[in-house]
């Protein structure tokens, strides 16, 4: 499961069989939660993030989609 980062105690990573579109899955100690990464950033699952989370979370994936995207096609390959 290769892992992007770690910021504010929220871990961003994804599995290695992902399936498109582009998304991140983020984990902290309270639960976990999965946004689309593109070609929009959207929340697609919360388990346990409090409202406060989920927008911190959902920030930090705007000011880093292009490392989330360039670790993605890393993994997986180019999207075209």
């Amino acid at each position: 499961m290769p892992e992007v980062f770690r910021i504010f105690g929220m871990r961003f990573f994804f599995y290695s069989n992902e399936h498109l579109p582009i998304h991140i899955h983020v984990q902290n100690a309270n639960g976990k939660a999965k946004f689309r990464v593109t070609p929009t950033i959207k929340l697609i699952d919360n388990k346990g993030f409090k409202p406060s989370e989920i927008k911190l979370a959902e920030g930090i994936i705007e000011e880093n989609k292009v490392v989330i995207i360039k670790a993605w096609e890393t993994f997986h390959g180019t999207i075209n």
